[in-house]
């Protein structure tokens, strides 16, 4: 017999963000994932402060972004691509990627990935 799925709610104030390594002034939370029982998907936010860059990288595991605020710039597989609130984007697996904010205003994205091992390789 299966386990039942419960509902979960998280409030933004109990939602933690952290500093990711690779970039500077790029920061991220996992709003839902597997620790909290979801078992297929994981929705993460991101946050690229002005300035921010995140070098060129892949990863095994496919993207789905949605532009929360902001405008910025996302690079896939050799093209840039000038991205703002409202936008969606499909990043395949393995494709080469990076974000970079020239602007004045922090930028955000909603971010959601299969639940599972992801291998990320940084290029540069």
């Amino acid at each position: 017999m299966s386990e039942t799925l419960q509902p979960v709610i998280k409030r933004a104030e109990s939602i933690e963000y952290h500093t990711v390594d690779a970039g500077e002034g790029f920061r991220k939370s996992v709003l839902i994932g597997p620790e909290d029982g979801a078992p297929n998907l994981a929705i993460r936010r991101f946050e690229l402060e002005p300035g921010a860059s995140v070098p060129k990288h892949t990863n095994e595991i496919e993207h789905e972004q949605y532009v929360l605020e902001g405008q910025y710039t996302v690079g896939i597989d050799g093209e840039e691509h000038t991205v703002s609130a409202g936008d969606a984007l499909l990043i395949p697996a393995g494709a080469v990627h990076w974000y970079r904010n020239d602007g004045d205003s922090p930028g955000a994205f909603l971010c959601a990935v299969p639940n599972g091992d992801d291998a990320i390789d940084v290029l540069e």
